[in-house]
């Protein structure tokens, strides 16, 4: 680094602190050669699952395990479930509806939880698993003995890397998983010529069919087994779903043949290995695809690319997504400890750059799992070992789907949201038939798990499984996409349909309380996520019900359509219970004033209002903010991955940069995984859930970045341990792309540019003023810079 020397005068220590914090961006975003800031890597090849190095080209996941003399690429493809199409609603069930609610106004829940398990749950009770696909196997000999070790996953290029030294030849692999081209590409390469001898195999947890191939190519083909939960130990049922995998291989020099299962390699100087993967699933009712069809059909269109010009249309689609935001939070560079020792030191110092690593690193999964024509992010994102993953690995959308979700719009990943919208219109179809059979009512209904079938109706347990609001969660999304984009013909043609029918139906659900004189309309019978169990009017319902009207009276208020339907529902609205402040001075979480102070339950349900709905604010509603704080202090920090990412988004709208950053640090350090996959629970590797991963990215945005009131908010929840930064492509709502610089902690400067015409309204940072018009007005892709000065004193 060239030293500056600086002229002494008065402004002396602020030029030398602008300095540091030159200085200290630089090498932040330099990171050295070898490791440069956006790399996760290790010194040793995975050892469990958990190590591997995740790769994803939205329908095609892998997981690399980087191993010398063996290699295992563990992969996925994105429709390859047990079961098969069916419709889980339970004939009858509406009929026993008003009894729930009865016996559940009287006071008389256990009778009520039993009645329901026997006429209103889903048939049958659980839905299906997320399946395994298969393995790449390599089997390198002589290579046990490896030395100067390295792998790493780039989250710039979206590949995974290894490289070693056996003797004096060293050989390097490159993988990728490629959305233009639909396969997983791998290559081998050393610095020797006819120094690669090996043994490939494709393997699969499934029944075979049939697996044969030619001397350069091994083929399987099969159906998913019957499947056996490990909830229930018994089959439940047929699986029909088929599936193929080709794998094809090239070598430059020496032999490639194929000795009965594998391909043998003898000599090369390099080799190159595609795998394409499919399954018979055309939608979630329709399951007569040719999967090896399929494959073959993503193999020819490989036909005079080489690995070169697959891995340039590869990085050319991914790094048009990913370098769209860049996050530079300062402080020294630790890139030179591999990523796992980094976490492990989090709590011997602060690590600003591995926070921003973090954060970057759930984008690159959001990409890597979430693409245009793929299904949505699950919950383990699209990555899975196991054919009865924890959970099921399906769509839990009582808070996890939704999380996946949270950094698709503001960290500039709009595209990424498309799987979860193509789901919504799966769900509408199938949840009307749930509304109806179940509820008697108009409009759709989705309760708190989906799977690849689009399953509707409550499951597992009364207890827990009977909670409508779902869907209306769901639409969150649809409103967002809108909010950030500005798109009208997409609100018109996709999401105000979605966002009616929602409320068509609870404006059919919803009852009026007979417990209260004033005759509040409730939501029941239902629960708040996972806790109390079954319930009159848990408040999360009534939060997210009286938002998703909201949107629905906004938006026809937008299109100039269903004048009469918006006043039906702006009257509905204002007689929903509203929120209400318990004895301890907390959000109440149900109508009854009955928390308990003790109480560390995982969900934050009824802080929902506060983020990532906009109800609450400190500013517009202090005194229930106030009490969203004191609940937020009952739970607790801990132990759960999404739990942390979640208080991470909390308390940056409470304007608290201490505690958001305190539980972004705790997520990171305690449960990180080695390969920075989000560990359900603190210090136990499995389950792996990927909603902490994409919880804590949405968390660090909302740190940075907020526009939910209105106005757009710089540097609302900067926390100390971030004195200087920048970031640059995040959006706020009204199509705003913003930059924002920062030195001691305070913005000093900001660029708006925009997508679309719109007014916007700037809130200044902490110790900062606007130096200009705090109301400006932008068209498309006009820029506008903010200049600050400093606030007056008091300010």
């Amino acid at each position: 680094m060239k030293t500056v020397h600086l002229p002494k005068s008065p402004d002396m220590p602020n030029r030398i602190s602008l300095l540091i914090c030159f200085t200290l961006l630089s090498s932040a975003t330099a990171g050295d050669a070898e490791n440069p800031p956006l790399l996760l890597w290790y010194q040793q090849p995975a050892a469990t699952w958990v190590e591997a190095l995740p790769l994803g080209n939205g329908r095609l996941g892998a997981m690399v395990f980087g191993g010398t003399a063996e290699e295992r690429i563990q992969f996925n493809e994105d429709t390859l479930w047990a079961g098969k199409p069916r419709d889980y609603s339970h004939p009858g069930a509406a009929e026993y509806l008003a009894k729930l609610r009865q016996l559940l106004f009287e006071g008389r829940q256990p009778e009520a939880e039993a009645m329901a398990m026997e006429h209103f749950m889903s048939v049958p009770l659980r839905q299906l698993p997320y399946q395994a696909f298969g393995d790449l196997l390599l089997q390198l000999p002589g290579h046990e003995k490896a030395i100067e070790y390295r792998r790493d996953l780039d989250l710039d290029a979206a590949t995974v890397r290894v490289r070693y030294r056996v003797g004096d030849i060293t050989y390097t692999r490159e993988a990728l998983a490629s959305y233009p081209d639909q396969v997983i590409a791998l290559r081998i390469r050393a610095d020797r010529p006819a120094a690669i001898t090996c043994d490939v195999r494709l393997t699969t947890p499934h029944p075979l069919d049939s697996s044969g191939g030619d001397a350069g190519s091994l083929m399987i083909e099969g159906r998913v087994g019957p499947f056996e939960s490990k909830y229930f130990q018994r089959p439940l049922g047929e699986s029909v779903l088929r599936y193929a995998a080709r794998l094809v291989a090239k070598v430059q020099g020496g032999r490639l043949q194929r000795r009965n299962d594998a391909l043998h390699v003898e000599a090369a100087d390099e080799l190159c290995l595609y795998l394409a993967a499919a399954t018979s699933h055309r939608n979630y009712h329709d399951t007569t695809a040719d999967p090896a069809a399929r494959c073959h059909e993503a193999v020819a269109k490989l036909a005079g690319r080489d690995f070169e010009a697959i891995r340039r249309r590869h990085l050319a689609d991914h790094q048009e997504l990913f370098r769209r935001v860049s996050l530079d939070l300062a402080g020294e560079t630790k890139s030179d400890l591999p990523t796992n020792e980094r976490v492990a030191r989090l709590n011997q110092g602060d690590d600003p750059a591995l926070a921003a690593l973090y954060f970057q690193f759930g984008r690159y999964l959001l990409i890597a799992c979430s693409r245009d024509g793929c299904q949505p992010a699950n919950l383990q994102g699209l990555w899975n070992d196991s054919l009865s993953p924890s959970w099921d690995s399906k769509y839990t959308v009582n808070i996890n789907t939704e999380m996946n979700y949270w950094p698709a719009e503001v960290c500039n990943l709009a595209e990424c949201h498309e799987p979860l919208f193509d789901a919504l219109e799966d769900l509408v179809v199938t949840g009307r038939r749930t509304a109806k059979v179940h509820y008697n009512c108009r409009g759709w209904v989705l309760h708190h798990n989906f799977d690849l079938w689009r399953g509707t109706a409550p499951i597992n347990a009364a207890n827990h499984g009977i909670w409508p609001t779902g869907g209306a969660w769901l639409c969150q999304h649809l409103w967002w996409h809108y909010q950030y984009g500005g798109d009208r013909r997409f609100l018109r043609d996709r999401a105000y349909p979605i966002l009616k029918e929602a409320a068509l139906f609870f404006a059919d659900y919803l009852v009026e309380d007979p417990r209260d004189g004033d005759g509040p309309l409730i939501s029941g019978p239902s629960n708040s996520p996972e806790h109390g169990g079954l319930v009159m009017g848990p408040t999360m319902d009534h939060q997210i019900i009286r938002s998703l009207f909201g949107w629905v009276i906004e938006a026809g208020e937008i299109l100039g359509v269903d004048e009469d339907f918006r006043a039906k529902l702006q009257g509905l609205r204002a007689r929903i219970a509203p929120n209400r402040i318990g004895r301890h001075g907390q959000l109440q979480e149900w109508l009854e004033d009955r928390d308990d102070p003790n109480d560390h339950h995982r969900h934050l349900s009824h802080l929902w209002a506060l983020y990532p709905g906009d109800e609450i604010t400190p500013g517009k509603t202090p005194d229930l903010a106030a009490a969203v704080r004191r609940s937020l202090e009952f739970r607790g920090d801990g132990p759960i991955g999404w739990g942390r990412a979640w208080q991470v988004a909390l308390y940056a709208r409470l304007g608290d940069g201490e505690l958001a950053h305190d539980r972004l640090m705790k997520l990171i350090a305690r449960n990180a995984n080695p390969n920075l996959l989000d560990k359900c629970w603190e210090n136990n590797p499995t389950p792996f859930q990927i909603d902490g991963n994409f919880g804590g990215t949405a968390g660090v945005a909302e740190m940075l970045l907020a526009s939910h009131e209105g106005r757009i908010a710089l540097l609302p929840a900067l926390p100390a341990a971030w004195p200087c930064g920048e970031v640059k492509g995040l959006r706020a709502r009204g199509g705003v792309e913003v930059e924002i610089q920062w030195e001691d902690g305070c913005a000093t400067r900001a660029v708006l540019r925009a997508s679309c015409d719109g007014r916007h309204q700037l809130s200044a940072p902490r110790g900062r003023e606007i130096d200009g018009p705090p109301t400006i007005d932008l068209k498309v892709g006009e820029a506008y810079e903010v200049k600050f000065r400093p606030a007056a004193t008091g300010k």
